[in-house]
């Protein structure tokens, strides 16, 4: 209908069936969107897909600081690719919403919440349509984003992950880093720990109903556990004062405090580490190596060094010519696939030459975008 409408842009017909097509557009994406975003989610945590939400709008928020300041075409493509991303960060909020809402009893409290997760799913679009507009506001609210999605993980963070948010917030007010975003590393620490304490009863209750049925889990004593929480109280009151007090008492204290704690915890395979798992999606930035040298591999024990891989298998110039070819005689099935296909790709070669020439003769209006 829109290419319609280029060849004969005065044709009522084309302005009509345009029309038609256009005005139910935007509801049927975003319900697919929605549909797809909430199947991708079947399973997940509420708190694992907060928690890679937010670490995504932190990176999100310190490049989009300075990426105007880009030589035009460089600055068009990176707004382009962030915008991008924080459309994915907006898509975190489906789940969740939906999360929330099967989990909360009282409604009243249901919808307040999904009312807030709401407007914070609005926010983020916000600030992916001004990020690719290019508007100066767009770093304000992804800022706001980034607080947001901090403020809902505190709350559905699960405690293993909350150890180790707070170990990275605790050590970086012991070492006196900058404030990320305006927020106080040592609050941040805090109220992780209280995150962590509410929690650990029912998620340590669940883990060891899961050891009994997965022998494979490494066990979890009442030892353990009970340590932990008298570690976690001593940690709670001993970061109060930190927040409280001007000059902080021991905070290398806490960091102990919250290392062992972590060292307690039970440690499932493939869970609970920092490192990027090899299926997730790069944020744009090159792969970041560990600083060690790389070792080149050892060849086999019992391989000569002189020998060259391949020496024993017999070369193209070596075959005895009673020997069968690698090649298997043509099956005239095949070619006729084969003709079937080439023939179909002429066909689309076609249509998108066809189509390429009408929009020659018709380019886009000069208040769309052709980049």
């Amino acid at each position: 209908a829109q290419i319609a409408l280029r060849a004969a842009p005065e044709d009522a017909k084309a302005n009509r069936n345009f029309t038609r097509a256009v005005d139910r557009l935007p509801a049927e994406r975003e319900r697919a969107r929605v549909e797809a975003a909430l199947k991708a989610a079947e399973g997940k945590d509420p708190g694992a897909i907060l928690l890679g939400a937010t670490k995504d709008a932190r990176r999100l928020l310190d490049e989009s600081l300075a990426y105007r300041t880009n030589r035009a075409e460089r600055a068009v493509a990176l707004a382009d690719a962030l915008s991008a991303r924080a459309e994915r960060i907006a898509d975190a909020w489906l789940p969740v919403r939906e999360l929330v809402a099967q989990s909360v009893t009282n409604e009243a409290q249901a919808a307040t919440i999904a009312e807030q997760l709401d407007v914070a799913r609005r926010r983020t679009l916000d600030a992916a349509q001004k990020i690719a507009d290019f508007d100066e506001g767009a770093y304000a609210l992804v800022s706001d984003v980034e607080h947001d999605l901090t403020r809902f993980l505190k709350l559905a963070i699960p405690p293993p992950q909350a150890v180790e948010e707070g170990l990275v917030a605790q050590s970086n007010a012991w070492m006196d880093v900058a404030a990320f975003n305006g927020r106080d590393w040592q609050q941040d620490a805090l109220d992780y720990t209280r995150a962590f304490r509410a929690k650990f009863p029912a998620w340590a209750k669940a883990y060891e109903q899961r050891a009994q049925s997965d022998t494979n889990l490494p066990p979890f004593t009442a030892e353990a556990q009970a340590k932990i929480s008298s570690l976690s109280t001593e940690l709670e009151k001993l970061q109060i004062e930190c927040v409280e007090k001007a000059l902080p008492p021991n905070q290398e204290a806490a960091v102990g405090l919250l290392a062992e704690i972590q060292a307690l915890l039970p440690k499932e395979k493939n869970g609970g580490g920092r490192q990027d798992k090899p299926n997730e999606p790069n944020d744009g930035r090159p792969p970041q190596g560990d600083g060690q040298p790389q070792t080149p591999p050892e060849p086999p024990q019992n391989q000569d060094a002189n020998d060259k891989p391949g020496d024993d298998e017999p070369q193209d110039g070596d075959r005895n010519d009673d020997e069968p070819g690698d090649e298997p005689p043509e099956d005239p099935e095949s070619q006729e696939v084969e003709a079937v296909l080439k023939k179909a790709q002429e066909r689309s070669d076609e249509h998108e030459a066809e189509k390429k020439a009408r929009m020659r003769k018709a380019p886009l209006p000069p208040n769309e975008r052709d980049w």
